[in-house]
């Protein structure tokens, strides 16, 4: 008995044929589940150079261990693909219902490859995976395409699909499920080039029975008891991740005017209180009691007169501050924009600020802008440009590329002004305010995302955050420990008062497998996954020089940034050797071959010469 269901689903779309593979016990000892097995199954399988939007690439949909388990905060799932903005491995995380139904169908991971020729549907019941025509869907919104699926198939239906984004090929458009999104990377966008619209589940549930079933239902019950009352419980399921927009204005971080300044007047307009105060009502993932997120009514756009579960801190930073705004109502009508379309609004929040910054300082003009006024704030404006992007029209066709292919494209100064690692647009967090995760952006194998790896003493002051050395440590191991949440999975919300000392419990409970007995074994996972992630970059062609960070960062000083002004990153190459020694990495940031049988990735080696 255990919490793995054991197999995997392999779904050819070019052949309209699927079948099920039984997933070797040692890959779970080796990579736990979610995020690490995906990252095995994608390094093994595909080859370099492949097209991220060609049929070769691979999606790969997998879930946690303890999923549907009874644990809390433990059912998202995540999407792991070849990324069509960064070139690197990508994985992006997403909540909802769809990773306990594909628990429930018997799936630690679903394999989507190839391409179908005409849009299609995929459709998995207690029968059997079924193919359909999509051309009905073709356009219509993720909120309607769920609730359409759900009258076709059952209301017990749990489906992810994409938007229009998607179709067009936006490269970032995003996977929906439920009010849930896997934003990041263009996971959607590869959904899209493979021509698959939705995948959609109903099966009768299934539950996998803990190897220590007795100890496990302990564990459970000790859980539920210690997030009952704990403070930043509490805190998520009033406030949710808005909490965090006051404060991140006070330490002088919150991007404005893409990344030009590091706080904003009227911060209180967009705090985590105003968007208390906008709740209509609690909403949350499949069996997690925190229940972070909230329903708020939309007022303009497609969605108008109707709730969005949102906006997490992300879209206020994206289409507020960052874009020099400071107004609720319009930040959730861009979100639920952003939602219509299927769009990462974080991506989409940079590429318009890119716009704004590149208007302001005369780099393009209203020719280049379909004669919009790209000013900063201009809310009429930066609606149509969502609308742009989405339908790849205009000016939208060349941002809805990236800021990094947009400046490539632009050339002369427009570099200087594109915020991205890796191709992949910046988070809220402004690195020359905290050094750390400087260092984790530059490094992280996905690009510049905020949740590779989180240097929370830094954030909370336990540390100095301007400090600019003995840092790589630190952000190696919350690497290591963020790959560990990705695959069980637990969710970075819902995971209050836990340590890894009880994931440790869990683990063994729920399996019995002896790779999970300590947390030193634990950590040794997280590096291998963090590894075996480099190691795929690097067979892509990535070294020190793509550890790197927009040239702002290093050249610019923070203005307006309360205690953070004046800073920036001037000691990148001093971060980067420190992380690279806590790692085993050679000093052009490739893993030696010493580390990668130490870690039993000697596979990797003839790749990496």
């Amino acid at each position: 008995m255990t919490t793995f269901a054991g197999k995997l689903l392999r779904i050819d779309l070019s052949s309209s044929t699927s079948k099920v593979e039984k997933i070797p016990e040692q890959y779970f000892g080796d990579f736990i589940s979610a995020r690490g097995l995906a990252a095995k199954y994608l390094f093994d399988e595909l080859k370099p150079d492949i097209d991220p939007l060609g049929p070769k690439n691979k999606l790969i949909l997998s879930v946690g261990v303890l999923a549907g388990t009874g644990l809390q905060g433990f059912s998202k799932w995540t999407v792991t693909t070849k990324s069509p903005l960064t070139g690197t491995i990508f994985r992006s995380v997403v909540g909802g219902n769809f990773g306990a139904w594909m628990k429930h169908a018997g799936y630690d991971l679903i394999i989507i490859q190839g391409s179908a020729k005409n849009l299609v549907t995929v459709h998995v019941d207690k029968s059997g995976v079924h193919f359909s025509s999509a051309k009905e869907f073709s356009g219509i919104d993720p909120r309607r395409l769920q609730k359409l699926l759900k009258e076709k198939y059952g209301r017990h239906t749990e489906s992810a699909c994409i938007g229009a984004a998607g179709e067009n090929l936006v490269r970032y458009a995003s996977i929906t499920s439920g009010e849930r999104t896997a934003s990041r990377g263009g996971v959607g966008t590869v959904m899209g080039a493979k021509n698959l619209k939705a995948i959609s589940i109903n099966v009768p549930v299934k539950k996998h029975i803990p190897f220590d079933n007795p100890r496990f239902q302990e564990l459970v019950k000790q859980q539920i008891s210690i997030l009952k009352d704990h403070p930043r419980k509490k805190n998520m399921t009033t406030m949710g991740t808005p909490y965090i927009t006051t404060v991140l204005d006070k330490m002088g971080i919150i991007p404005v005017k893409n990344f030009q300044e590091g706080s904003i007047p009227g911060i209180d307009k967009i705090s985590g209180k105003k968007f208390y105060d906008l709740k209509m009502a609690k909403a949350g993932c499949y069996m997690c009691m925190t229940r972070c997120g909230g329903m708020r009514n939309v007022i303009e756009g497609p969605f108008g007169g109707t709730q969005i579960d949102g906006p997490e801190y992300e879209s206020i930073y994206a289409f507020g501050p960052l874009l020099g705004i400071t107004d609720s109502a319009f930040i959730t009508d861009a979100n639920a924009f952003c939602d219509f379309y299927g769009l990462d609004v974080i991506s989409t929040g940079v590429s318009i600020a890119f716009a704004c910054e590149l208007f302001e300082k005369g780099i393009i003009s209203a020719s280049d802008t379909n004669g919009l006024d790209l000013t900063w704030g201009n809310k009429n404006a930066i609606f149509s440009l969502i609308e742009l992007i989405a339908k790849m029209e205009g000016i939208g066709a060349l941002l809805g590329q990236g800021v990094k292919r947009a400046a490539e494209k632009l050339g002369g100064a427009a570099g200087s002004y594109a915020m991205e690692i890796k191709g992949l647009e910046l988070a809220g967090y402004d690195p020359r305010g905290v050094k750390g995760y400087g260092l984790s952006m530059a490094t992280s194998n996905i690009g510049g995302s905020h949740m590779y790896g989180r240097p929370r003493e830094e954030l909370s002051g336990i540390v100095d955050p301007f400090t600019e050395t003995d840092k790589g440590l630190s952000i190696a191991q919350v690497q290591k420990e963020q790959a560990i949440d990705d695959s069980l999975i637990a969710c970075t919300f819902g995971n209050s008062g836990l340590s890894y000392e009880m994931y440790v419990e869990y683990l063994t409970a729920a399996t019995g497998i002896k790779a999970f007995e300590s947390t030193d074994n634990l950590f040794k996972i997280g590096e291998r996954i963090v590894c075996i992630e480099r190691c795929f970059n690097v067979r892509e062609g990535f070294r020190r020089k793509d550890d790197s960070l927009p040239k702002r960062m290093t050249t610019e000083p923070l203005r307006k940034a309360g205690p953070s002004t004046g800073q920036m990153i001037r000691n990148l190459d001093k971060l980067l050797d420190e992380y690279y020694e806590a790692l085993g990495y050679g000093k052009n940031g490739v893993p030696k071959p010493g580390k990668l049988k130490e870690l039993g990735l000697d596979g990797a080696i003839k790749n990496l010469s």
